[in-house]
């Protein structure tokens, strides 16, 4: 059974920082594509970042040079550092592997 289990959302202010990790089980973590998606209040699923099994990272634009994302494939662990954020990065936040997701974690950019 797959399972994936995001963490490390909060409050945080402008300009701020935050890292949210996916604790992935029930596939092959090391060899799957992992994704994160975030979702806004009142608007649909966006795609922001995946990195392949090669460690190929891919961004949307908007949060290019601000977004990390990475993976610890000894802990079966995806991660997304996430600096300089913005009100605009107000979502929830959804890790999948591209069959399953989680229930995500809320991150909320305000001051």
């Amino acid at each position: 059974q797959v399972q994936l289990v995001e963490s490390g959302g909060g409050l945080v202010q402008p300009g701020g920082s935050l890292r949210l990790s996916c604790a992935a089980s029930g596939f092959t973590f090391s060899t799957a594509t992992m994704l994160w998606f975030r979702q806004a209040p009142g608007k649909g699923l966006e795609w922001v970042s995946s990195m392949n099994r090669y460690g190929n990272q891919y961004y949307v634009d908007s949060v290019k040079g601000r977004f990390t994302i990475s993976r610890d494939n000894a802990n079966n662990t995806l991660y997304l550092q996430m600096n300089s954020l913005q009100p605009e990065d107000t979502a929830l936040y959804i890790c999948s592997n591209g069959e399953s997701r989680g229930q995500g974690t809320q991150v909320t950019v305000s001051s």
